[in-house]
């Protein structure tokens, strides 16, 4: 169980460097970063239409992101209560 959640969590921390490498990478309205790597928005691998398939790819990325969210939270908070149920009882004394 444990290697599954901490596989999770990888996959999560990869997913997290690939979104802001994609947000990093649009064009903004004043040629960010993106203008950086070279070229104008015509001279681009997907076409003219680059801005166009970085937003879609950005927004799968964020309904990926927010969705592996809720259930690693969800995962984690379940893990935690099995932890506390079989932890062992201490019995507080008073003072002596």
């Amino acid at each position: 169980m444990s290697f599954l959640y901490y596989l999770a969590m990888i996959l999560f921390l990869l997913l997290t460097v690939v979104l802001c490498g994609t947000i990093l990478i649009q064009e903004s309205k004043s040629t960010g970063l993106g203008a950086s790597f070279g070229g104008d928005s015509g001279d681009s691998v997907f076409g003219a239409s680059t801005a166009d398939v970085l937003k879609r790819f950005t927004a799968w990325l964020v309904l990926i992101f927010f969705v592996s969210c809720v259930v690693l939270s969800l995962w984690t908070e379940s893990l935690g209560r099995v932890k506390m149920n079989n932890a062992p009882y201490i019995i507080e004394q008073g003072p002596n």
